[in-house]
């Protein structure tokens, strides 16, 4: 009798088990299709274009069951923003670390930027269309000061600081001024590609495409590379 009240304690015991292990799948499920959906109505209409009940509709729920997962709207957005910054973030750095492992004390500006920037192209050439919304909102947080700024702070500084020590190294001539207004030209050009505004489509009649992100990974780190040279060679 013991016996089959400890079995049946244990069948009672796995049964639950598995009702968790469900639900806790299911809630990531609904995590995971609210942070997709509003993602994308984010990337198209901005924080303020938005409202919960806009995501709500597109997930297909009541809009309170947003309020039970996430305290606000700003919440939401910065859940959405985080999930794929550290995937992004973490892939680059180790890219920059196993750059700096390759080349020893001799870094070039073209193979810091090619681990920078290609790395982070990839996902989007890779990833789908989700990543394509992640980097166009990407783009829209970059250019907000407001509170942009800070959440670009938050989630890249350590991988931008990682990018800019490799560049000293590879550039010790030069003056540490030229080497963030570099920075600065490299990131603007790589927010306006992620914007996928569309602009280079109709400016070259088609001949380029703005989600070709394949043929700005091409061309890119090559491009900025030369004006890295170049300014700090007028410097000298």
């Amino acid at each position: 009798m013991e016996a089959l009240e400890r079995g049946e304690s244990v069948t009672a015991e796995a049964t639950t088990g598995r009702r968790r292990t469900t639900k806790a799948e299911q809630r990531a499920e609904t995590m995971e299709q609210i942070l997709d959906e509003a993602e994308y109505l984010f990337s198209k209409h901005g924080l303020h274009g938005v409202t919960l009940k806009d995501v709500a509709k597109r997930v297909g729920v009541h809009h309170t069951l947003l309020n039970y997962y996430f305290e606000d709207k700003k919440a939401l957005f910065d859940a959405v923003f985080a999930r794929r910054a550290v995937v992004t973030s973490e892939r680059r750095m180790r890219a920059l670390d196993d750059y700096e492992r390759s080349c020893g004390d001799k870094p070039s500006v073209e193979g810091a930027l090619r681990a920078f920037l290609d790395t982070d192209l990839d996902l989007y050439i890779e990833g789908g269309e989700g990543w394509k919304n992640y980097a166009a909102l990407g783009a829209q947080v970059a250019n907000t000061p407001e509170w942009g700024a800070s959440l670009m702070d938050r989630h890249f500084d350590p991988v931008v600081l990682r990018l800019l020590g490799l560049l000293k190294k590879a550039l010790p001539g030069c003056s540490e001024a030229d080497i963030f207004w570099g920075y600065h030209f490299v990131t603007g050009a790589l927010m306006l590609t992620l914007a996928r505004t569309g602009r280079i489509d109709k400016l070259s009649g088609g001949l380029c495409k703005s989600d070709d992100f394949m043929a700005v990974k091409e061309r890119m780190a090559s491009f900025m590379a030369a004006g890295f040279l170049q300014i700090c060679k007028q410097q000298g």
